[in-house]
């Protein structure tokens, strides 16, 4: 195994994390930057309406790619424990198992996807102004869902055993691709709303085929044999309950978030508009923290297969730490620099929409401390094998902030302010929550295990 550069159960835990956590944060800022040129690119040469149109898209699309991307993250916690093991055939049985598996539900939720896009859009309550384009665009995205697949799950492999380097770098073509089709396609051929999807729906397909294609030649040792492309059930148990688990929690909590957008659609465009380019602001802000989470989780499976459990505690405090001083950062800036943000995308004559989004980022970032120990607290309850908790967890966050949103809003005098207000106390709750499971069970069984060792 030469080639896998990050073995996380020996050397400096701080080092080591965040030599392996690095990638993962700079491919999703890449990644989420793209959405913001994307945002940029359709706001600037198609319009306002189609700004909204892609913007509701977007998250719709994040729903689908979160129930792909827990069965991933599931089955890359599955490899990261068995690395730890050093279990190389049951590893590879894993690899041919989970493929199988996903494969198969990726292309079934592409099925559902063309097949409910009438009904999907209703439900959101898409204005009538831009369902044509809102429909346009989905239409055409839905082809990428198989590449979604595809990468994910063999960024998650290689993830998994340590190399978190090589999807950074594929997906770094893919965002410099896209960036170029979009301008291709809509600032010069103007085929607008389809063609900014058709431009992400190539790039999406470059990086995916060519990620694989490097992790197959270039690993070996994990290429399924014969031998190794057999059913085993206690393996497909083991792999149904991380990845269905973390499917759901993905899915719960993007579902949640997209039935706030079907809220925040009933507000009108201007708050549509908003609410896309804010979102995104957002979510470049706190990505990092959840890449960290991930990285996180990567090292507690490891040394959780390895049975080396002070170096799990120590991890733990050391990542806590890092979370904490990330966060507050990070809180500040976006506090400070809200505005001049949002002006970056929205025309500065458009005092209302800047406004909005401001307002937004200032109550979201304010908070992000209770995101990060959310994304540490998911990490960590997957490592160990117990994914439910990560479930219950995101359905405290998103309950909470569903139901919140649906009350507050309706209040004159709060308005959409109350729909960013229930976010954070989703967090703040669900945090409550996690850390009393953790601490049980660290006075239990698994603190036990912590102090044996």
């Amino acid at each position: 195994m030469k080639r896998i550069n990050q073995d996380l159960t020996t050397g400096n835990i701080t080092t080591k994390l965040w030599l392996f956590a690095l990638p993962f944060m700079l491919g999703n800022v890449l990644q989420q930057f793209y959405h913001l040129c994307d945002t940029w690119i359709v706001a600037k040469y198609i319009g306002d309406d189609a700004l909204a149109a892609v913007g509701s898209s977007y998250t719709l699309m994040n729903f689908f790619t979160s129930v792909i991307l827990g069965l991933c993250l599931g089955s890359g916690a599955f490899f990261a424990i068995t690395f730890g093991q050093k279990q190389w055939a049951r590893l590879r049985n894993g690899i041919f198992l989970s493929f199988t598996f996903i494969a198969l539900l990726s292309f079934g939720l592409t099925l559902a996807a063309f097949w409910l896009v009438d009904e999907i859009i209703e439900w959101l309550q898409t204005p009538a102004a831009i369902t044509t384009m809102t429909r346009d665009y989905l239409v055409n995205v839905f082809w990428g869902l198989m590449a979604i697949f595809i990468y994910h799950y063999f960024a998650n492999l290689l993830r998994s055993i340590g190399n978190s380097l090589l999807p950074l770098l594929f997906l770094a073509i893919s965002v410099i691709a896209n960036i170029g089709l979009d301008i291709l396609f809509v600032a010069v051929y103007e085929t607008g709303v389809p063609g900014a999807a058709i431009a992400t729906v190539i790039a999406q397909y470059l990086s995916a085929i060519g990620l694989m294609v490097y992790a197959l030649l270039a690993y070996p040792q994990l290429r399924p044999q014969r031998s190794d492309r057999v059913w085993r059930r206690n393996e497909m148990q083991e792999i149904l309950s991380l990845s269905g688990y973390t499917c759901l929690q993905q899915s719960v909590m993007n579902f949640g978030i997209l039935m706030v957008q079907g809220i925040v659609n009933s507000f009108g465009t201007a708050v549509m508009s908003a609410f896309a380019v804010a979102v995104k602001i957002d979510t470049i802000a706190y990505m990092p923290v959840q890449d960290f989470g991930n990285a996180f989780s990567t090292l507690i499976a490891q040394n959780y297969g390895a049975g080396k459990w002070d170096r799990i505690h120590r991890g733990i405090r050391t990542s806590l730490v890092n979370v904490t001083l990330f966060c507050c950062l990070i809180s500040a800036l976006v506090w400070i620099f809200a505005e001049p943000l949002m002006g970056i995308f929205i025309d500065e004559s458009q005092v209302e929409m800047i406004h909005i989004g401001a307002q937004y980022l200032r109550i979201e970032g304010f908070f992000y401390i209770g995101i990060g120990i959310l994304f540490m607290l998911y990490g960590y309850f997957r490592a160990i094998q117990r994914p439910q908790v990560s479930l219950v967890l995101t359905a405290i966050s998103l309950g909470t902030r569903v139901l919140l949103a649906y009350w507050l809003s309706r209040i004159s005098f709060i308005g959409v302010i109350g729909i960013w207000a229930a976010i954070p106390i989703g967090w703040l709750l669900a945090d409550l929550y996690g850390m009393i499971v953790y601490w049980r069970g660290n006075r239990s069984t698994e603190g036990q295990k912590l102090q044996e060792s």
